[in-house]
């Protein structure tokens, strides 16, 4: 079920996926997959993942991959996909900065360094 219908951007899509045999595949592009309910399996490369409920990752489709359910039931997801080069801006406070809180609290934060 598409989310948003933007061409050109971040589409975004809710999809429920059922059993079938992976097939690795290559594109333009960047993904984001976020598990929603079921286990999800995400194959990089020659790196195989499982994620449950809530995890995340993020990939550029270039490298092959594949994700679909990780045993015999559905998975359901958000599916995120944009153009090559777009990548997710991690935020630890609040988007904007206004007149009662600090300078600079809007700047992205990568996770593990240090506040700017």
């Amino acid at each position: 079920m598409p989310l948003t219908q933007y061409p050109g951007r971040v589409q975004v899509f809710k999809q429920v996926l059922a059993p079938r045999p992976p097939e690795l595949v290559t594109h333009e592009g960047y993904e984001w997959l976020c598990v929603l309910a079921g286990r999800l399996r995400l194959v990089l490369g020659a790196r195989d993942f499982t994620l449950r409920p809530g995890e995340v990752a993020e990939f550029d489709t270039g490298e092959p991959h594949w994700f679909g359910p990780a045993d015999t039931g559905d998975v359901e997801i958000l599916h995120l996909f944009g153009p090559r080069g777009d990548q997710a801006v991690v935020r630890t406070g609040p988007s904007t900065a206004g007149p009662a809180g600090p300078a600079g609290s809007d700047s992205p934060r990568i996770p593990g360094q240090p506040p700017r």
